[in-house]
């Protein structure tokens, strides 16, 4: 059992490299999608996940599968499809979702068709799915320094995350924190999904962030653990996808998207607040 668990990181640097990245993007995205969560805000995430893109294209186009030209324009493309649909929905009768909607497929199809410029399938797929196993020293130190300005962050932001993602009226009311909070949040959407993009590319990015705080949720309630539970389902679901893609050969970005997915189905089945809970047996304290 050691064999198939620990051989794969202990014999092979990409694998380590790898499962580093997991832990970073566990660390940093996974408590971004927990608060994209409790503001009812997933789908957005998904949209923002693919505004990326052609940002990210237009680095490659330029400069090739270049660390620094695709997360500078993966940066810039998230911030001003965000901007964007912001003041879409300021300046007309459309909402949020339907302005990201409208942005988000049109930065899809800008994506695809620029790196399809070049005319090889192998990189539209790695724009795409990326390449975890893959990760070189300089995309892992990207994405754990990433992270790190995530928790510190969401660490001087956390109350008035909190309150925002609760009563966003009482905040506005109160403090003058509201606008840092809520485009501080938007610019730490938009980083992570930048970092998951390097290892698991601009359409599972979005995996590791919201399925691990869907799954958490289902079995607490209190913000802390919550946001503890997450990041270990998150972590836990990027080592076994690893460990599958190394011992029965599968993409390794969406081995890892789909035991989140596995955790979440079995959450959805046997936790407090699943599918299930309502119809099992309580028992009371009185009860012997």
């Amino acid at each position: 059992m050691t064999e198939l668990l620990l051989d794969p990181f202990t014999e092979f640097a990409f694998m380590r490299r790898a499962l580093a990245g997991c832990l970073a993007l566990a660390l940093g995205a996974t408590p971004v999608g927990v608060f994209l969560l409790l503001r009812r805000m997933s789908l957005m995430g998904d949209a923002m996940s693919h505004a990326i893109l052609p940002g990210a294209a237009l680095g490659y186009l330029a400069f090739g599968l270049s660390l620094g030209a695709m997360t500078a324009g993966g940066i810039v493309a998230g911030l001003v499809v965000v901007l964007a649909a912001g003041v879409v929905t300021r300046t007309s009768i459309l909402k949020e979702d339907a302005s990201l909607a409208a942005f988000y497929l049109l930065s899809l199809a800008a994506g695809v068709m620029i790196v399809s410029l070049r005319g090889r399938n192998l990189d539209l797929l790695h724009v795409l799915f990326g390449s975890v196993l893959a990760l070189d020293d300089a995309s892992l130190l990207l994405i754990a320094g990433i992270a790190s300005v995530t928790v510190v962050c969401l660490a001087v932001l956390f109350r008035p995350l909190v309150l925002e993602c609760f009563d966003p009226a009482f905040l506005r009311g109160v403090s003058r924190w509201s606008p840092v909070a809520h485009y501080g949040f938007l610019v730490l959407v938009v980083i992570n999904l930048v970092s998951g993009f390097h290892a698991l590319g601009t359409l599972m990015a979005v995996g590791i962030m919201i399925l691990p705080a869907a799954a958490a949720r289902l079995w607490t309630r209190g913000l802390p653990m919550l946001l503890l539970l997450a990041a270990t389902f998150a972590f836990g679901s990027g080592a076994a996808g690893l460990l599958l893609s190394f011992h029965i050969d599968v993409p390794a970005g969406p081995a890892i998207v789909l035991v989140c997915g596995v955790v979440y189905f079995v959450s959805l089945l046997a936790a407090p607040g699943g599918i299930l809970a309502g119809r099992l047996p309580v028992r009371h304290h009185l009860e012997s």
